[in-house]
């Protein structure tokens, strides 16, 4: 086969898998709308989307990761009626924010220098931080750091816990899978 061939067939594999990732994480992303957490600060989620973000990130580098958190905050709440309402701009920033932290902590996790329960534990406390901050912008009210900031650090935790033992679980079964299709893709 021509190495044309190859390149486009490497890209169109590429595009696919990814595809399919955004589909997984604006379900899971819309999912989670449907269904609020009784929980002391308005509209907190469990975050499970960032599953695909960080398994994406992992797999597949920065651009990849940027690309699936964007479309999935862009599409899933274009789905779930919310595009460009209050909650989005805090999820699209937030979403940015937390995937550059992510990536460049999964260099030192590359390293053996910190584990992936650890860039996933940072990640959701950075992806906390700044939809508090870009609420505070938003509303104009810098005192909503003093209520919401020690809960949400806290929450932070099991929450980026759970999402790296997710990730952990997945991206052995996915790198498997990827393997067996014979896709070269993976970082």
């Amino acid at each position: 086969m021509p190495q044309s061939k190859l390149i486009l067939r490497s890209r169109l594999n590429h595009l696919t898998y990814l595809a399919v990732l955004i589909t997984f994480a604006i379900v899971i992303h819309s999912i989670e709308a449907a269904m609020p957490l009784p929980m002391p600060v308005p509209g907190i989620r469990l975050g499970l989307a960032n599953i695909i973000t960080l398994l994406t990130l992992i797999l597949f580098g920065l651009r990849s990761g940027l690309l699936v958190s964007v479309l999935r905050t862009v599409l899933g709440s274009l789905f779930v009626g919310g595009l460009f309402g209050f909650g989005f701009w805090l999820s699209l920033t937030a979403g940015i924010t937390s995937s550059l932290v992510m990536a460049m902590l999964l260099t030192l996790k590359n390293r053996g220098l910190i584990s992936l329960i650890s860039v996933s534990v940072i990640g959701a406390a950075v992806h906390n931080l700044t939809q508090l901050a870009t609420a505070s912008l938003i509303v104009a009210n810098i005192f909503l750091f003093q209520g919401y900031y020690p809960l949400l650090l806290l929450l932070s935790v099991p929450t980026g816990v759970f999402t790296g033992l997710a990730v952990q679980y997945l991206e052995n079964i996915t790198r498997r899978m990827l393997k067996q299709a014979g896709s070269g893709l993976l970082r």
